[in-house]
């Protein structure tokens, strides 16, 4: 048992893990670098010809790189709370990933371009199935339309409850807040369930 000692007393560290998915370029290894207080593990790989008709980089022509098993990333949150964050690859042929990296997971990221929304079902779907708490987190970028939450609700047939935030991937102040979202409603779930 990891504990955190204090002058006088000892507290127990409680380590809480969180996923961050979504599709292939949607800001989840951005995402995880911005938060993270220690050098991200990033398994990030230039991208190869067997990406070729199968990756669109078409609004994201910038992209030379992917995610191959997983970011991962670590918050103090305070003395007895760390965060671990766990980036999934967004492409399907990494998806047998998944399952390992949301054991044990207390909820999840979705990130969302609303340019290329069909991106982020097949996330969406995967908690939904597994019953794992997740908020809707859309990600900001350049050119992208912007919808009111009711529209991307009702596009993204979200159950009803399911937060849908608005963030900047970038900026560590908007994955704070969204995460800060993350884990209140996986306690409100958690409190409905009990």
């Amino acid at each position: 048992m990891d504990y955190v000692r204090g002058d006088t007393d000892r507290t127990e560290l409680i380590p809480l893990k969180v996923l961050v998915a979504g599709g292939f370029g949607a800001g989840k290894t951005t995402l995880v670098t911005a938060l993270s207080e220690i050098p991200p593990l990033l398994t990030e790989q230039e991208m190869t010809t067997a990406s070729i008709g199968v990756d669109d980089t078409g609004l994201v022509p910038e992209k030379r790189t992917t995610t191959v098993a997983m970011d991962f990333g670590r918050i103090t949150v305070d003395e007895s709370l760390l965060l671990y964050l766990f980036g999934t690859p967004g492409q399907s042929r990494f998806w047998f990933m998944w399952d390992e990296l949301a054991r044990g997971c207390v909820g999840a990221v979705v990130l969302v371009d609303l340019r290329r929304v069909d991106d982020c079902f097949p996330a969406i779907d995967y908690f939904e199935n597994r019953g794992i708490p997740f908020v809707v987190a859309v990600n900001s970028f350049p050119g992208a339309d912007t919808y009111d939450d009711e529209t991307v609700l009702d596009a993204l047939a979200l159950p009803p409850g399911c937060p849908v935030v608005r963030m900047d991937a970038r900026q560590p102040e908007s994955g704070l807040r969204t995460l800060i979202v993350l884990v209140e409603h996986a306690l409100a779930r958690t409190a409905v369930a009990s």
